[in-house]
């Protein structure tokens, strides 16, 4: 069977969607929500009423069950506008995928539904202030006590921290005891003994919030156990597999922003009586952004395809995400250089498309996280 390049007629409307609602909507705030720090609470709530909230939750709960691909044609768009603002969608669907990929029926239908009837969000928390990428070492504790499992512990670095209406929650049920011992406990909002901090001062995505997550005894049911004992980390690196893509895709917005800004900017802006876009030095700059943006486009749609297709894409998705990223944070720099001093300051969008942009870099697995997922399977083959 030949390979297609083409997207079907409804991948183009809903590209079409949203890139009218980032022109619309996203664009003409995303500086000041930056600026500010400032949860986009209508903007979610629109995004929700188009569809573009939780648009993987799957048509038997009442979602739109949109492929991987759909959801970085989307991603791309809603970067372009605003990263952080994306990252607040791309959490939520992070933090309903190990619902969907270990979730009884039961489960799926008390949690996945409620999401889509009205806009709520989700969030996932792995990462604690002492582990960071070594996420099997995690200390939060969860313990069980007859028909309840009791979580004592905390996360760090959340998105969605403090606003989401669910959060999967991995902790261990043994101290030392690693991968075995882990499990993945769904955690409501208002549990008693559960609390967050938001997080200020951050480098980039600033309208996305990112809190410290606090567990003092709290109780959740038996019945809200992902999966087994011992589960819960695999449940983690399965779902990080699948979302590593989304980050790649709004790498990608990021790169076209950059792009499209210089481009601009070089048709408009004179040195030494000539457009500066004719200087060989600022065009190879223009040619170089052209090339990382198809080249991760490309790649983060082969690693989207195997996710839609059930095929293997642990090092796809690491590859695109890895390779995305960066060449996110290179593109913003070239553009900032571009613009030169007035790229330097806020009047401009590419100085917040490099501080967004490196975060691409750290979240869901570091770079360094994904060589070696690669090298590993390099190695092992």
């Amino acid at each position: 069977m030949s390979i297609q390049f083409k997207l079907t007629d409804e991948q183009l409307q809903l590209v079409s969607l949203a890139r009218e609602f980032t022109r619309d909507r996203i664009i003409p705030v995303a500086a000041e929500h930056d600026r500010a720090e400032s949860f986009p609470w209508p903007i979610i709530q629109e995004a929700a009423g188009l569809g573009l909230l939780n648009a993987g939750i799957p048509e038997a709960y009442g979602g739109l069950g949109l492929g991987m691909l759909d959801e970085c044609l989307i991603g791309e768009e809603l970067a372009y506008g605003c990263m952080g603002i994306y990252s607040i969608l791309m959490a939520s669907e992070l933090g309903l995928t190990p619902i969907e990929l270990a979730g009884s029926e039961e489960q799926k239908l008390r949690w996945l539904a409620p999401l889509v009837m009205q806009p709520k969000i989700a969030a996932f928390a792995l990462s604690e202030s002492g582990n960071g990428s070594d996420a099997a070492a995690m200390s939060t504790r969860a313990v069980r006590d007859g028909q309840d499992w009791i979580i004592n512990g905390s996360k760090m670095w959340i998105t969605n921290g403090g606003l989401a209406d669910l959060t999967v929650v991995f902790a261990t049920t043994e101290p030392g005891g690693r991968a075995k011992s882990s499990v993945a406990l769904v955690v409501e909002k208002d549990a008693p003994g559960f609390s967050t901090h938001k997080i200020h001062g951050k480098l980039g995505q600033r309208a996305a919030q990112t809190a410290e997550l606090t567990f003092e005894n709290v109780r959740v049911p038996a019945a809200n156990l992902l999966g087994e004992v011992g589960d819960g980390f695999k449940i983690a690196m399965r779902t990080l597999d699948r979302t590593r893509v989304p980050v790649a895709a709004g790498s990608v917005g990021i790169i076209r922003r950059a792009l499209d800004e210089s481009v601009r900017y070089a048709k408009e802006r004179q040195a030494f009586g000539r457009l500066i876009g004719d200087f060989q030095g600022v065009s190879f700059k223009l040619a170089d952004m052209k090339m990382r943006l198809e080249t991760s486009r490309l790649i983060t749609w082969q690693a989207a395809w195997l996710v839609d297709e059930g095929q293997p894409h642990s090092v796809p998705s690491a590859i695109a995400k890895a390779f995305a990223s960066q060449a996110a944070f290179d593109s913003a720099a070239e553009a900032i250089q571009v613009f030169g001093g007035a790229g330097y300051v806020n009047d401009v969008p590419v100085e917040k498309l490099l501080r967004d942009a490196k975060l691409n870099m750290i979240y869901e697995g570091t770079n360094e996280i994904q060589r070696v997922v690669i090298a590993r399977a390099l190695l092992k083959n």
